[in-house]
Parts: structure tokens; C-alpha cells; sequence
């Protein structure tokens, strides 16, 4: 809403308001063509208003940017398709490196959300001495379901396969009674990937239930996962 109703894309907030010159960039800073994964980024200078610093930490705020000159760099990636709505994917913290590609964690995320058995699911990388990174999920099934888990999860692992390719390398997926969440409903990824990685990790104060920590431990051992 602004200048005009644009018509709603699903899985898209729409296009940048005036002011707001977002790209999809690689990290040299070259745009790249619609429909292709990228960082996204806002290019300077940011419209009036937005803020000009970091309360207290001038060196902080510089690092958003300088990380690729003549833009701010938002921490997500995503793309833009031909009419330049635009898709967020996710942080790109959750892009891993499988053998020399790059992929979203995010995009497989999307994939396997679209079992008619899932719930809500989550993707992240954990660390393997062959690839680098191997992408492993976690899922959530709908209330009612009472299939066999593993063969939903040869179901996931082929839909990943099919829809994105071998390169992603997804392979293993545990099915778990709940993810570990903030109280506002964001899935705490992070925390999730410490334990996949068999790294200590501190139980974050604004964990919802701090019980299903548990839960992913115990998925993440029988992946052959974690300590």
C-alpha cells in the first residue's frame, strides 16, 4: 500500500516503497537478474530518516555498510521476479557451502513445508569433514498424522532432490514433536545448529519452551549428529 494496491504475490511482501532502491547484488555488488538468489541489499544512499548510526557504536554500524560498497547490506537473501516483487528466503547466515555451492537453507525449507503431512519445519547446515556443510531438516507433522516417519522422510529427502538437485545434498531429515521458538514465534535456527554441530550453546531467555531442546538433541544423535 502506498502509491498504489499492488496485487498480492504469494510468499512476497510486495515491491520496495519510493525511496527504497533494493537490490539483488553477489558479494562483489553486481546485480543479479530476476529469479536468481542473491543478497539483498538497499542501495545508498538510504532514504531521510532512516537511522544514521548505532546508539553508541559508530564501528558497528559502518560494518552494514562497507561490506559491499555503495550499499547497506540487510542480512537477507532472497530475489526478485520480473515485475520486481520482491522474496525474501532468509538470513543469509543460512546459506551454506556444500562442496564448493553455495545454496539457501531456506529455499529447501520452502520445499519440504510443502508435504501435506508438515507442519512447519526448519533446514540448517551442520558441519561435515567431506562437504563442509551438509544440510540437515528438522520437521513438524500435522496434527492427526499417523504414518511411518521414516518413509515421510524419504518422501522430503526426494522432493528436495527433485525440486532444487542432488547438489543439496539433503540427506537426512528428523521428524520432532515441536521446534525450539522465541515467545513471538521465531524458530531459534542458531541454537538449532549448535546442537547439530555438538557445540555448547547457552539456552536463550527467550526460549518459549525450553523442554524441547530435548527433542532435538535426541533427533539430532539418531542423524548421527551432536555429542
Amino acid at each position: 500500500m502506498g502509491i498504489d494496491s499492488f496485487p498480492i504475490k504469494a510468499g512476497s511482501p510486495t515491491k520496495a516503497v519510493p525511496g527504497y532502491n533494493v537490490q539483488i547484488v553477489d558479494p562483489d555488488g553486481n546485480t543479479l537478474p530476476a529469479g536468481e538468489d542473491g543478497i539483498i541489499a538497499i542501495k545508498l544512499p538510504l532514504p531521510p530518516g532512516c537511522l544514521p548510526t548505532l546508539w553508541n557504536d559508530d564501528k558497528r554500524f559502518l560494518e552494514y555498510v562497507t561490506e559491499i560498497p555503495g550499499f547497506y547490506v540487510t542480512g537477507d537473501g532472497g530475489h526478485v521476479d520480473e515485475d520486481r516483487y520482491l522474496f525474501i528466503m532468509g538470513r543469509m547466515d543460512d546459506v551454506i557451502n556444500v562442496a564448493g555451492h553455495r545454496l539457501s537453507t531456506g529455499a529447501m525449507e520452502e520445499v519440504v513445508s510443502k508435504h501435506r503431512d508438515v507442519a512447519e519445519c526448519a533446514v540448517l547446515g551442520a558441519n561435515d569433514q567431506l562437504k563442509g556443510q551438509v544440510p540437515i531438516g528438522f520437521a513438524v507433522l500435522k496434527f492427526g498424522v499417523d504414518r511411518d516417519p521414516d518413509e515421510i522422510t524419504r518422501e522430503l529427502v526426494q522432493m528436495v532432490r527433485s525440486d532444487i538437485g542432488p547438489l543439496a545434498c539433503f540427506k537426512q531429515c528428523a521428524i520432532v514433536k515441536a521446534l525450539p521458538k522465541t515467545r513471538s514465534g521465531k524458530i531459534l535456527r542458531g541454537t538449532m545448529r549448535k546442537i547439530a554441530n555438538g557445540e555448547e550453546y547457552i539456552v536463550p531467555s527467550t526460549i518459549e519452551d525450553e523442554s524441547v531442546l530435548g527433542g532435538i538433541e535426541e533427533a539430532a544423535k539418531k542423524l548421527g549428529l551432536g555429542k
